[in-house]
C-alpha cells in the first residue's frame, strides 16, 4: 500500500503539522522540527511533544510514515572546521528532536564541498574527483559521529539524493552507496529518492524502459532495502541539467508516466511518498491524482 502526503507547515508549533496533513488528505507527511533557516532553536516543550503525538494519533498517520527534514543550513561536509562543527552539533540536535517526537527518520542532504575549480583547469576532472571524495569522507565521519552521539536511538539518517547543483554531493547513486559503506551502524542509515533530483542528475524516469533501467541501477548500486522515503516532484529543468527546480505533477519535464510507475511499484510500499511540488494549494488534488494511478 502507498502512503502519499506532502511537506506540511509546522508554523505555530510542530503539533500543527499532523493537523495540516489531515487537512489535505495525506497518509504521510514531512516537516521541519525547527526553523530551517536558523541554527539554534528553543528546545521542544513537553507540551508540544505531547500535542504532536496526540495529533499524530488523531490523524491516523503512523510515525514511520513521517519524514522530518533537517535545516538547509547544515552541511555535514563543510571544508571549514568551525562551520563543520556547527553543522554537526545542529544535526545531532535534529536527531534528538525526532526521537523526542517518537519519529524514526531524519531526511538530510549529504553536503557540499564548496571547492571552486575553473573548468578551464587542465586537471579539472581530477581535482573535482579529489574534492568530492574528500567531502564524502567528511560526510561519512559526520554521520558516524552523529550516530555515536545518539547511541540507543532508533532514528535513521536518511540521505536524500540531490540534483548535483553547485558542489552538492549525492547526485550519483555511487555517492549514496559510498556513504552507506562508510557508516559503521547500517541499521541507522537509509535513503530518500527525490524524483526531480533523480531526473535532473541524469537518471531518466519517463518511459517504462528508462524507469526500469534507473531503478535497476539503484538496486544494483545502493539497494532497495535502504529506501525509506521518496519526494514526489515533477521537474522544471530537463534531464541531466543538474538544476534543482521542482514543478507540479504533470506540468514539468518528467510527466505523469513516471508517477504511475512509482504508484504501481511494490518496492515503494509502506514508505512516505512526500510531495514538495510548488503549488501547495493543489496538494489535495495531487494526492488524489496519485492514488488514482494505482492499477487494480
Amino acid at each position: 500500500m502507498k502512503y502519499v502526503g506532502a511537506h506540511v507547515s509546522a508554523s505555530g508549533g510542530v503539533e500543527n503539522a499532523p493537523l495540516n496533513a489531515m487537512a489535505i488528505g495525506a497518509k504521510a507527511f514531512a516537516l521541519f522540527t525547527k526553523n530551517q533557516r536558523q541554527w539554534v532553536a528553543k528546545p521542544l516543550t513537553q507540551e508540544s511533544i505531547d500535542a504532536f503525538k496526540a495529533n499524530l494519533e488523531k490523524s491516523g498517520i503512523l510515525p514511520k510514515h513521517v519524514l522530518p527534514h533537517d535545516s538547509y543550513l547544515i552541511n555535514l561536509g563543510h571544508p571549514e572546521t568551525d562551520k563543520l562543527e556547527k553543522s554537526r552539533t545542529a544535526f545531532i540536535d535534529e536527531l534528538e528532536r525526532c526521537a523526542q517526537l517518537g519519529l524514526d527518520k531524519l531526511n538530510f542532504h549529504p553536503g557540499s564541498h564548496l571547492v571552486k575549480i575553473p573548468k578551464r583547469d587542465p586537471h579539472y576532472e581530477e581535482k573535482l574527483m579529489e574534492a568530492e571524495l574528500h567531502c564524502l569522507d567528511v560526510i561519512a565521519e559526520s554521520m558516524n559521529l552523529a550516530i555515536e552521539a545518539t547511541a540507543g536511538s532508533n532514528v535513521k539518517l536518511v540521505i536524500e539524493n540531490t540534483a548535483g547543483q553547485g558542489s552538492n554531493l549525492g547526485y550519483k547513486f555511487e555517492h549514496l552507496s559510498y556513504l552507506i559503506d562508510k557508516v559503521e551502524d547500517k541499521s541507522r542509515v537509509g535513503v530518500c529518492l527525490d524524483t526531480c533530483h533523480t531526473f535532473t542528475a541524469g537518471y531518466d524516469l519517463r518511459t517504462r524502459e528508462a524507469y526500469d533501467e534507473t531503478m535497476d541501477a539503484f538496486e544494483r548500486i545502493v539497494g532497495f532495502k535502504y529506501l525509506m522515503g521518496m519526494h514526489i516532484n515533477d521537474s522544471k529543468p530537463p534531464l541531466g541539467s543538474r538544476v534543482d527546480r521542482h514543478q507540479s505533477l504533470g506540468l514539468g519535464e518528467i510527466g505523469w508516466d513516471a508517477f504511475r510507475f512509482i504508484m504501481n511499484d511494490p518496492r515503494m510500499d509502506d514508505i512516505p511518498l512526500v510531495l514538495e511540488t510548488i503549488n501547495e494549494e493543489i496538494w489535495p488534488e495531487e494526492i488524489k491524482a496519485l492514488y488514482a494511478l494505482v492499477e487494480a
